[in-house]
């Protein structure tokens, strides 16, 4: 016979502890989150020299031996296999399936998990998701392919937004989530005087609990770096995680997935505390999870139709969105033209406008624009904007390594809809891509529409490829819309470039209105829809686009309350005195 209690300390015991391996970082997170500088851990090069010589061949060896065979999720419960009917966008079928869970396993397993983890209390969990994410990015080239293959991003954006860009984020949401849970202490000595006999004296205690079981329903076109924020601010706070994939991006979470069980159980939890609910095209998993019971979290990024579905109707829950938007820029001024033009180019360019921030409505007074290179009129901005977009893809090779692979038919409807709204300046057209032959790439289509008579095209989102150059009656007249078709429409960033700080005041106070966040002058290499953790925020709950800031302290707040309990304390006269 064996004591209970000392099997359960033996074990403990051989436990390693996490907080105490990452305490320094999590530290050093909190501080960066407070300052708001420069700072990461996760290395965004993919060098081998950064992650060692045997790294790429390791991780794209890992991607390939997993083609055409089921994913291996040790211990992971379900029913039977799903196939997902995973296509690369570069031109070959994953063939991977992936254990089948039904909604209602997936909470109950969940719910029965969480105890343990309610108890480890904030420093431990903490510690363990910061072991998740030092894991997830020892993985970081084997991620990187999972991404390229199920979103269609190059390579070396695969590998930086989907590897230590996301871990960067989900960083974030734990240093957040960490340092909220700990602005209360664990437990307090109260002491009222009385006017008469002794004081009244009660212990108190103060435990954060998670709300209860978090779904989080990923995209298909950044699983990872979107996906990653509600699974680390949940699991922090307290709360089992139900990952629910795009049926065309599984196997960058189901990597994920692995990866936090293996460490769960390492900690000594039950893995069942995040568990992958894959389904095929069609399957309504994610819409019979988000009105459960027992789901009390539910983070979301697609589309604004069911992105409002979900706060319309999942009322038991807290509900963390990013939707679509409308992102403008206006244009004034600029004493730096070729900048200008060579950075909204690549703006427009990167992962072929497949991004949430991606700008699409280019503001431009009719009668033009001051530059370093005289007046330009609108018409011949948006001439002058096609053609750095033509010396930009001059280069296949280059080409394909910045525009990606179209990752859907949605995205291939839109453009072609797009051929047919207002004056087409420069046509949208495919590339050959030297490494697959099968790959759909295309090139930015840009048209010429003005504020007064294309309403319609332009107060709709176009996600995909796809610009418009509006013409305005002023910079004035461009701000008022940047105001109105934010705040009726939403929007992830917008932009603004000017020579005037008077414009560049009004511009300012016009994104503040609307709720938007707001960059001034990029003509380098720092692209508005590019966003740093840690630094930047991404989303904002000021508008329609989003509920949700990633991350800030209300991306956390939400997930977990602080309860307490209390009881009296016998004082001596003594202690009384």
């Amino acid at each position: 016979m064996h004591d209970t209690a000392t099997d359960t300390h033996d074990t403990a015991a051989e436990v390693t502890d996490f907080f105490a391996r990452h305490r320094t970082l999590l530290e050093r997170a909190v501080t960066a989150t407070e300052s708001r500088e420069h700072w990461t851990p996760y290395p965004e090069s993919p060098s081998k020299a950064v992650y060692g010589e045997d790294a790429p061949k390791l991780g794209e060896a890992a991607f390939r031996e997993q083609i055409g065979r089921p994913f291996d999720l040790p211990g992971h419960p379900g029913e039977g296999r799903v196939a997902p009917e995973e296509r690369s966008p570069y031109g070959f079928p994953l063939g991977i399936s992936y254990p089948r869970l039904s909604p209602e396993a997936a909470v109950v397993a969940a719910a029965r998990a969480t105890a343990a983890w309610r108890a480890a209390g904030p420093d431990t969990r903490a510690g363990v998701a910061a072991e998740i994410l030092a894991r997830l990015n020892a993985a970081s080239f084997e991620i990187a392919h999972a991404v390229q293959h199920t979103t269609g991003q190059a390579f070396v954006m695969a590998f930086q937004a989907g590897g230590p860009h996301a871990q960067d984020r989900g960083l974030e949401a734990v240093a957040y989530a960490w340092a909220e849970q700990r602005k209360h202490p664990g437990a307090a000595r109260w002491s009222k005087p009385q006017r008469k006999g002794g004081p009244q004296v009660m212990d108190k205690r103060f435990t954060p609990v998670g709300r209860g079981v978090s779904l989080l329903i990923a995209c298909n076109t950044f699983p990872t770096w979107n996906g990653y924020p509600g699974l680390f601010a949940s699991l922090a706070t307290g709360n089992p995680v139900l990952v629910k994939p795009h049926p065309g991006a599984v196997l960058p979470l189901a990597i994920t997935v692995r990866v936090a069980r293996k460490v769960l159980a390492e900690a000594g939890f039950d893995p069942d505390l995040v568990l992958l609910v894959a389904e095929a095209p069609g399957g309504r998993a994610a819409a019979e999870l988000a009105l459960h019971p027992e789901v009390r979290i539910v983070d979301f990024t697609g589309s604004t139709e069911f992105g409002d579905w979900l706060e319309a109707n999942a009322r038991q829950a807290a509900v963390y969105t990013e939707k679509a938007g409308i992102n403008t820029v206006v244009l004034d001024s600029t004493d730096d033209y070729r900048g200008l033009l060579g950075n909204l180019a690549f703006s427009l360019s990167l992962y072929s406008g497949q991004m949430c921030t991606t700008p699409q409505n280019l503001l431009v007074p009719r009668e033009g624009i001051a530059t370093d290179q005289g007046p330009r009129t609108a018409d011949e901005f948006a001439d002058d904007l096609a053609a750095a977009l033509d010396r930009l893809h001059a280069d296949p090779a280059r080409a394909a390594g910045t525009l990606g692979a179209i990752v859907n038919d949605g995205v291939r409807d839109r453009l072609a809809e797009a051929a047919g709204a207002g004056r087409t300046v420069r046509a949208s057209t495919p590339v050959d891509h030297p490494e697959y032959a099968d790959a759909d790439v295309r090139t930015p289509l840009v048209a010429r529409l003005d504020a007064g008579t294309d309403r319609e095209v332009f107060t709709r989102e176009w996600f995909g490829p796809v610009s418009f150059v509006i013409g305005t009656d002023s910079t004035r007249h461009s701000l008022e819309l940047l105001r109105e078709t934010v705040r009726a429409h939403g929007a992830l960033t917008a932009a603004v470039h000017s020579t005037d700080e008077e414009v560049l005041t009004a511009a300012e106070e016009a994104a503040l209105d609307a709720g938007v966040h707001l960059s001034e002058n990029l003509t380098g290499q720092v692209f508005v829809n590019q966003s740093a953790a840690f630094s930047d925020f991404h989303g904002s709950a000021a508008n329609p686009a989003a509920s949700a800031t990633l991350s800030d302290a209300a991306f956390v707040t939400g997930r977990f309350a602080v309860l307490q309990s209390r009881r009296p304390v016998a004082v001596t006269a003594e202690e009384s005195a």
